[in-house]
């Protein structure tokens, strides 16, 4: 994670805050060159592809210099951070603050200028190190464009158009085009043959035109000797994509970098590699609302965060329980199904970096009390974006709540590397025929898609029936938990 640069600065790479990162956004510096930093405090905030997370330096120091300003996307493994410590610090390198994008990082060497030869043009010799991107501009000799109709320089003017071949006696061109030499007999064959006299190459002396000359200007010229047939023309270059131009005025580009960019990527991939099958059921949920209500009065809940998502949550551990083969993932390299014997519980939460999927560890081993505080966490910690990376790794199933954006339910698509993921529609009052007779109850409908490599339907649809059974008979939760 650190290195020594020499006896008094060490630089602060950007470390993997996850499991097989590449890059991270800084979205804040906390600190500034000239700033005194101790062992652990947080210098500044970074983005991957999993959640946003604060960094921590590991050692005591003046800062020297930010390498990168806020907005940059940096690999891991490249200094983000110089501070300076021990008694020999140096001063800041950059005391306005980090450089801009696309310029060498404080404390590198910068590279040697160009040769001559190179600055004028010429290709850079084989075994020389090129220039790199974000590492200065390559030096080059200025050149001045020719004025028009000038010749550039170095090049020979061009001579000017000689009629019937023969150069002026004085090296000037002539006012105007000499009419050519040629005796009356001649001028009147080559008018005769529909020659152009102005096109005859004389052979006379002193440039006069003979009759040879006429003759040999009307005969016909040979044949050309047949030209192999030409290989054909290789297919054009597919030419570049016009540049995309839109409306500034009514419209807003938004890059995709981040949580969202990993979020598209991952569901493309899920869409595309796992057969997805969704099966649907409506339920009857007026018990489980008078459960929530009661909850909400138990002292053993006070202070926690108790909703309808609890006891759904627990109707879906039930079920896993009673279905364990629906908690397992697809072994592509090996052609193996891994069931597993846990159930780390992911909910699907919408933040304003986009959708994350943070998991309850060990879910499956929790009391209702238990469940209910590690999703009020969960939840806390979600708005806040102080989601950790380590929280959104290791899921074995998903639930995710359409219903409070007044959603009746949708098909979702599955977490990579889970099997099933459940969809909890609107709880509506609507008309409901219960014991016989039309009568107004609390109403949902719950969406289960599963992976159809390792969930045949009877599978997902047992585990469906059993969430439905448990949320319309709540007591069931005593018996079958």
């Amino acid at each position: 994670m650190t290195t020594m640069t020499d006896s008094s600065v060490r630089e602060f790479k950007m470390p993997d805050v996850g499991e097989g990162l590449t890059e991270a956004e800084i979205l804040t510096w906390y600190v500034k060159p000239g700033d005194t930093v101790t062992d652990g405090q947080v210098v500044c905030e970074v983005e991957t592809a999993k959640a946003a997370v604060e960094l921590p330096i590991p050692y005591d120091g003046v800062v020297s210099a930010l390498h990168f300003p806020e907005g940059t996307t940096v690999d891991v493994g490249t200094s983000i951070i110089a501070v300076a410590v021990g008694g020999g610090a140096a001063a800041p390198a950059a005391a306005q603050g980090p450089a801009p994008a696309g310029e060498a990082a404080a404390g590198t060497a910068p590279e040697p200028a160009a040769a001559p030869a190179e600055a004028a043009g010429e290709p850079r010799k084989e075994g020389r190190q090129p220039v790199l991107v974000g590492y200065g501009v390559a030096t080059s000799s200025t050149r001045r464009r020719p004025r028009k109709g000038a010749p550039a320089a170095g090049e020979p003017a061009a001579a000017p158009a000689v009629p019937n071949g023969r150069a002026p006696a004085n090296g000037q061109a002539p006012a105007a085009p000499q009419r050519p030499l040629a005796k009356p007999p001649v001028r009147k064959l080559a008018k005769d043959l529909g020659v152009d006299l102005t096109t005859v190459v004389p052979s006379g002396p002193d440039g006069v035109i003979t009759r040879e000359d006429v003759h040999a200007a009307a005969a016909p010229a040979p044949a050309p000797a047949p030209a192999a047939e030409p290989a054909p023309a290789a297919p054009a270059a597919a030419a570049s994509p016009a540049a995309v131009s839109y409306d500034t005025g009514r419209e807003t580009r938004v890059p995709v970098k981040g949580v969202r960019k990993a979020t598209a990527a991952a569901m493309v991939g899920s869409a595309f590699t796992a057969p997805h099958v969704t099966e649907f059921v409506t339920v009857d949920v007026t018990r489980t609302m008078k459960l929530v209500e009661e909850l909400k009065q138990d002292r053993d809940f006070e202070g926690l965060r108790v909703n309808p998502l609890l006891l759904i949550s627990k109707a879906l551990l039930v079920a896993i329980r009673r279905n364990p083969e629906i908690n397992a993932s697809w072994d592509e390299a090996n052609q193996e199904i891994v069931v597993k014997h846990y159930v780390n519980l992911g909910i699907a939460a919408a933040t304003p970096r986009g959708l994350i999927v943070p998991n309850i560890k060990d879910a499956h081993s929790r009391t209702l009390p238990q469940l209910a505080a590690s999703l009020g966490e969960l939840v806390a910690t979600a708005r806040e974006g102080k989601t950790s990376p380590a929280a959104m790794q290791g899921g074995t199933v998903t639930i995710t709540n359409v219903g409070v954006f007044g959603v009746d339910t949708g098909t979702p698509i599955l977490n990579p590397g889970e099997s099933a993921i459940l969809a909890v529609g609107a709880i509506k009052l609507q008309p409901w025929v219960h014991k016989g007779k039309v009568k107004p109850r609390q109403v949902t409908t719950l969406a289960l898609s599963f992976d159809h490599r390792l969930v045949d339907g009877e599978l997902g649809s047992k585990v469906l029936a059993d969430v439905a059974a448990i949320l319309e008979r709540p007591k069931r939760l005593l018996t079958w938990g």
